[in-house]
């Protein structure tokens, strides 16, 4: 692992959290007692916001804790720096929630004031250290350990552990060469894997990781016992990835080690905080655009004649079908001349849709360009069939001719808004540009959510590839 990962540098860690709690507590104390707050109802004399030295102990016991158990100090959950900023902030909300509940059943009486202060300066403190050590890092070009890295087979699976370790070479991790039997590639072969053992210690290898295809799989077994002996990390990838509907992972199951291709794209923690982002954001949007959503369904009923809401069957997430809402923007029917208006492009592609649709009406036209459409759609989020971010939920019969890597894409909740739709729009049909929810899926967080929610209306107003 990387220089900032070992043992001591996740202990600087917990001693650095331990101090920034410490710190959050005595500036929490000091602004509680600033003359202006007095003016407010809810601020209690100081007195009553008195830390007893066991609670100090509570405190910090709450709050390492919660680290740990979400994982802050892991260094596969914090490689990135976005990752480890989400980790930190969501252990102090847990932290936070957890201490919140302790002080309802032990002392109501404490401030509330006090309580917020010190949450949000621990936050900021937590947070800002990690981003000036990083930085720090940038800045003076701290180098990283070097391993070297011997890649054990030249096929797909070898090649796209290549890639990886040459983009993460700025981590310290350097690619020496490959072996493999077949010579036939421009890839730097060191040698056949008979000459392993030769190679790896010509070479200084610290890390090998064998990448062969199934059909070689009789190999690995008499390549690792071969390698026992030598001071060297030996990783094997899997030729079972291209299985995976997301990830593939390595999991104990009755004792035994297995891996799962079918891991779900969300673990329980980000499936709990996507679910009570979507509830947070979705009801008071739903109740401020509702004068609007009424206004428009006047315009509708004015338009012409029919219902002011459209029901219709979608997949969602692992192919459940659901009933998606939206203004109606077509004429009543229309489903029925779906046929009339699907054709074939010029690398044989179905196109189901169009710019110029006859059957759209006055009215649809413009909620279309505008999205304003899918305002009923905060419906189905606070039922939990959508999420407010996610790949949109595609028709039945359009899913029934995906490819089977295509499915991928209902491996999380089908959402309003997405990185398709701020990358193209119906310019970039969704059935044919699966890879732009796959990458959302694959780089899943948070704060992407948050970016693409951010960056929804601009693409909105720009009208661009809605129709």
């Amino acid at each position: 692992m990387l220089r900032r990962f070992r043992a001591n540098y996740a202990i600087f860690s917990i001693m650095t959290d331990v101090g920034a709690v410490l710190t959050a507590l005595f500036f929490a104390s000091r602004l509680r007692v600033w003359p202006q707050f007095w003016q407010l109802d809810f601020v209690r004399p100081l007195d009553q916001t008195h830390l007893s030295p066991w609670l100090y102990l509570v405190i910090l016991t709450i709050w390492v804790s919660a680290f740990l158990l979400l994982g802050v100090y892991d260094p596969r959950h914090i490689y990135k720096i976005v990752d480890e900023l989400q980790s930190v902030t969501l252990a102090t909300a847990l932290a936070a929630l957890v201490f919140a509940g302790f002080l309802y059943i032990t002392d109501r009486d404490f401030s509330r004031w006090f309580f917020f202060l010190f949450v949000m300066i621990n936050l900021l403190l937590s947070l800002a250290w990690r981003s000036f050590v990083r930085l720090c890092r940038k800045w003076w070009r701290v180098p990283a350990v070097e391993r070297h890295v011997l890649i054990v087979g030249t096929g797909e699976v070898g090649r796209r552990v290549g890639r990886m370790i040459q983009e993460n070479n700025r981590m310290g991790l350097r690619l020496v060469g490959y072996l493999d039997d077949d010579g036939s590639t421009n890839l730097p072969i060191l040698g056949r894997l008979v000459e392993a053992r030769q190679v790896i210690q010509q070479s200084n290898i610290s890390d090998v990781v064998i990448a062969l295809p199934q059909r070689a799989y009789v190999q690995v077994n008499r390549l690792v016992l071969s390698l026992h002996d030598l001071p060297v990390q030996v990783r094997v990838v899997p030729d079972h990835f291209s299985l995976a509907l997301y990830r593939a992972t390595v999991e104990d199951f009755g004792g035994l080690p297995m891996i799962n291709l079918r891991d779900p794209a969300l673990n329980d923690v980000q499936r709990l905080v996507k679910r009570i982002f979507d509830l947070s954001l979705a009801l008071p949007l739903l109740l401020f655009m509702l004068p609007v959503m009424v206004f428009i369904a006047v315009l509708i009923k004015l338009d012409t004649p029919g219902p002011v809401l459209f029901r219709q069957k979608r997949v969602g997430e692992n192919g459940r079908l659901f009933h998606m809402y939206k203004f109606r923007t077509m004429v009543v029917g229309a489903e029925k001349l779906q046929a009339q208006v699907n054709y074939i492009n010029g690398n044989g592609d179905l196109i189901h849709k169009q710019a110029e649709d006859p059957r759209v009406t006055r009215i649809g036209c413009f909620l279309r360009c505008t999205s304003l459409d899918e305002l009923p759609q905060l419906l189905n989020v606070l039922c939990g069939d959508m999420s407010l971010v996610g790949p949109r939920p595609e028709l039945p019969w359009l899913v029934d001719r995906y490819e089977p890597w295509q499915y991928k894409r209902l491996a999380v909740p089908q959402g309003m808004t997405g990185w398709w739709q701020v990358n193209g729009r119906s310019n970039k049909p969704m059935h044919l540009h699966t890879e732009d929810d796959l990458y959302y899926i694959q780089n899943y967080s948070l704060w992407m959510d948050l970016y693409i929610l951010i960056k929804t209306p601009f693409v909105v107003l720009r009208g661009k590839g809605a129709y």
